[in-house]
């Protein structure tokens, strides 16, 4: 019966995905049909079609809309799966790769090379070029997470209340930093940090595409292999040693993980909360607690949310565009306070 049940949310999410993947690039401005919409990649590939189609809907549909909706897949479902695990891996429903000070490094190194001027890393310019701010932003996040790592290290173990704590302090100095750079700057910065922290996929191009593709595809792919070793960390971390996990290998793994999609995410389309802490409980909801099951449906929904997410930004207030992390903080702060009281009537009842 649970799998007969699993099976049809499965197929259920996947079909709405394709549909949303579809309305993504169909719907704005330039208005592209189904039917165009196939007719213009088939006809990418050199076989015959007699649907018609402008070069303006074909330019959209290439140069625009198809990175994007792309983009949209590869951050939502890796973040949706990196929080799953982080869920799993710390036993606390209410976390995500936020919590450890992940993005808040990320967003930190952002906006300082954003109000410094990214030519004042030289050496960094000349390497990465025009992708300088994203490979910033990303080394922020790494920084990050190694620092948190080393912090929460003790006698060759790690402990994760630690982390928790430290994680806790990252996010309050990468916060004042983060503030501190911002009252420094001038307009113009002032404009390209707001619109960079409430995040956007406006900028989406296939070298962004293609720039962050290992990093949101290696935890899609590598996590669900850790889905044992997180059912056996639901049991306590001495617990799941005594059953065979070898614990400091699988936090090393996740939050490496974990420093690897969300630096990538924030790098090309800025802060876009909630996905990594709304998408665990939705599926949890549906289908129970089991990793196994867990981690490969959430990047599945990860990928309907976000893309539905950018969707509504594009077309809400044509031709104005909202930026994305407006939207999903508009489906997930109701959702975190509904978990929170939620939790606060499960405690009382004990």
């Amino acid at each position: 019966m649970q799998s007969t049940k699993i099976r049809a949310i499965t197929i259920s999410i996947s079909c709405l995905l394709i549909v949303s993947v579809v309305m993504g690039m169909g719907m704005g401005a330039v208005s592209i049909s189904p039917l165009q919409i196939m007719a213009i990649l088939v006809g990418k590939t050199s076989m015959n079609t007699s649907i018609q189609y402008s070069d303006v809907q074909e330019s959209v549909l290439v140069a625009i809309r198809l990175p994007r909706v792309l983009l949209a897949v590869l951050i939502g479902s890796s973040l949706a799966i990196s929080g799953a695990a982080m869920q799993g891996l710390f036993r606390n429903p209410l976390a995500d790769p936020s919590l450890i000070g992940i993005s808040s490094g990320a967003s930190f190194a952002a906006v300082a090379a954003i109000v410094l001027g990214i030519n004042s890393v030289g050496i960094i310019t000349s390497v990465a070029g025009t992708y300088a701010l994203s490979f910033v932003t990303f080394l922020g996040a790494l920084i990050t997470a190694v620092l948190v790592y080393r912090l929460s290290q003790s006698g060759g173990k790690t402990i994760i209340t630690t982390m928790l704590l430290a994680g806790i302090a990252i996010n309050s100095l990468a916060g004042a930093g983060t503030g501190l750079f911002t009252y420094a700057a001038n307009d113009a910065q002032l404009r390209s940090i707001t619109f960079w922290m409430l995040g956007s996929l406006g900028g989406a191009t296939w070298s962004s595409v293609l720039g962050i593709l290992p990093f949101t595809l290696l935890p899609v792919f590598v996590l669900p292999h850790f889905a044992k070793a997180l059912n056996a960390f639901s049991l306590g971390e001495a617990n799941a040693a005594h059953l065979g996990t070898n614990t400091e290998r699988v936090k090393i793994i996740i939050v490496l993980l974990a420093a690897l999609c969300v630096g990538a995410s924030v790098a090309v389309a800025g802060i876009i909360g909630f996905v990594g802490l709304v998408v665990p409980h939705i599926i949890r909801l549906s289908i129970g607690p089991d990793n196994r099951y867990l981690l490969l449906l959430t990047p599945i929904l990860g990928a309907l949310l976000l893309v539905s997410a950018d969707l509504a930004a594009r077309t809400l207030f044509i031709p104005s565009e909202l930026p994305i992390g407006i939207i999903t903080s508009l489906i997930g702060a109701p959702f975190f306070l509904y978990m929170v009281v939620k939790e606060l009537k499960t405690q009382k009842n004990f």
